[in-house]
């Protein structure tokens, strides 16, 4: 894809948003006037969002009405597709894994879990979805308090990305799934806006593919930022 310039209006032009980080604060609800920014975004562009948990999480941080705000809606990591406010397709991890494949990892998980000490532990270690399993030491049932506290410990521990928890998932089922859907709409341009894009963040391969053109950001104002700097006032900076 050629990382061609801008032009004031164009919907064969995609802007495709990581959730967590990139356009809210992590697990929380997108502020307001923002989600009126990315609503202006649309009448200019296309928009799309690719996140990491499921579609209900989704909803409640960027509102039950998420799938007529977006022209794609991809939830755990693209294995669940909407288009143009419908379910478009939907991939099982039982179906690819098989049952007992499935139960061996889930078992390993929770004794190698099991035999970790952490100042707390909550509710909620292994999140069952469509598309991966999600991994929480912690328990994704803490509060936010505890959920940076654990952070900031697991940053000293280790190189894991994610606030509380990781993802497991079949090779190949990352981010980029939503490719396979977006290849076939006749898009000249895809803008991939993510804070993980480092090895090992959730948004790395996606950030990555020639396909896309990306930007790291720190916050969903600073995704804001980038969008208007692209689509309303001045030539893209790539990162």
């Amino acid at each position: 894809m050629e990382k061609s310039d801008v032009f004031s209006s164009d919907r064969n032009i995609l802007c495709l948003f990581d959730v967590d980080g990139t356009l809210t604060p992590p697990r929380e609800k997108i502020d307001p006037q923002l989600d009126e920014f990315f609503q202006s975004l649309r009448r200019k562009v296309k928009i799309g969002i690719v996140g990491g948990s499921d579609y209900s999480k989704i909803a409640e941080q960027l509102g039950d009405d998420v799938v007529d705000k977006f022209d794609y809606v991809f939830a755990e990591n693209g294995t669940v597709q909407y288009k143009d406010g419908k379910l478009f397709s939907k991939h099982a991890i039982q179906n690819q894994l098989g049952e007992e494949l499935l139960q061996d990892l889930i078992n390993f998980c929770l004794s190698y879990m099991g035999l970790i000490k952490l100042p707390k532990k909550r509710g909620t270690f292994i999140e069952f979805r469509n598309g991966m399993l999600n991994i929480s030491p912690i328990g994704r049932s803490c509060t936010r308090e505890e959920r940076i506290e654990f952070s900031e410990i697991d940053k000293r521990r280790s190189g894991r990305s994610g606030l509380i928890s990781f993802d497991v998932f079949p090779e190949g089922w990352d981010k980029r799934l939503c490719l396979e859907l977006l290849d076939s709409e006749g898009l000249h341009s895809i803008y991939f806006f993510g804070n993980e894009t480092s090895d090992g963040g959730n948004d790395y391969e996606i950030f990555n593919d020639p396909r896309t053109i990306g930007f790291t950001v720190f916050s969903p104002e600073d995704t804001a930022r980038y969008c208007r700097e692209i689509f309303f006032d001045a030539p893209p900076h790539e990162h």
